[in-house]
């Protein structure tokens, strides 16, 4: 019994600290809910609190370098997406920005990209290991059909479904190791794919009740945000591990061809 509370102490401890940057976010959300600046919007000011929290996790070592890289990434796509899906009405920010791009303000970008951060930190906190991954040939597109459907399900059928049927049969082996106190654990992908997915639904549904967007049905009172939104975030996560697996990939290739010549010194 002692070893198992142990486990879930260092378990909590690692993915609390992972969840740090959604957590600062969160943080914000409800702290301008209260605390305003006079001629300086909300979304402006989340904007300018997010690029603060990032400067501070850097500084602090608490965030990498290259984990800023991949943020950025994906703060660039999640705009994309926003931005669409805003203009096809799938939901809106009503408030007034200086920083809003196409009826988007630039700070949401950042949740996108707490995701993102999340997947990074906890591959470096936890020391996971993903066995059995599949083929590039079959991830890459499999990662790009997502994505776009995102976008064409509004035009022609949505096919969320066969996509997540091909994700079973994709990752059906793959299995992710990580460390926690000393110990290796290990758990189905696809498993974890859902509990993240899972757990980023309830996030919005906290957020939606923060005010950082709204769905149409919370326009006259806030609502619980669909459970099918759930599928959603559960083929995001998809891509996003898809994106952070193969940089990782990139990036450790790059480091075997790279000559180390302190040797020689």
């Amino acid at each position: 019994m002692k070893r198992i509370g142990l486990f879930l102490f260092h378990f909590t401890l690692q993915e609390a600290l992972s969840c740090l940057f959604p957590v600062c976010i969160f943080l914000l959300l409800g702290l301008s809910q209260i605390v305003a600046i006079p001629g300086l919007p909300r979304y402006d000011l989340l904007l300018i609190a997010c690029l603060a929290v990032q400067v501070v996790m850097i500084k602090t070592g608490l965030e990498t370098k290259d984990e800023l890289k991949v943020i950025t990434l994906f703060h660039l796509i999640g705009l994309m997406l926003e931005i669409f899906k805003v203009h096809m009405g799938s939901w809106s920010y009503p408030e007034a920005a200086y920083s809003k791009v196409f009826g988007v303000p630039l700070y949401s970008g950042f949740m996108y990209a707490s995701v993102a951060s999340y997947i990074c930190q906890a591959w470096r906190r936890l020391d996971l290991a993903v066995v059995r991954w599949p083929r590039n040939w079959a991830t890459i597109p499999l990662g790009a059909m997502i994505y776009l459907n995102f976008f064409t399900h509004h035009f022609v059928a949505d096919i969320r479904w066969y996509l997540t049927a091909a994700i079973f049969l994709l990752f059906w082996r793959t299995r992710v190791g990580f460390t926690v106190n000393r110990e290796r654990f290990s758990m189905p992908l696809v498993l974890s794919f859902f509990l993240i997915g899972f757990f980023i639904w309830v996030a919005e549904n906290i957020a939606t009740l923060l005010g950082a967007w709204q769905y149409p049905n919370q326009r006259d009172s806030w609502q619980l945000v669909h459970v099918s939104k759930i599928s959603s975030w559960f083929l995001l996560v998809i891509v996003s591990f898809i994106i952070v697996a193969q940089l990782k990939q990139i990036k450790t290739a790059t480091q075997r061809h790279v000559p180390d010549y302190r040797s020689n010194a």
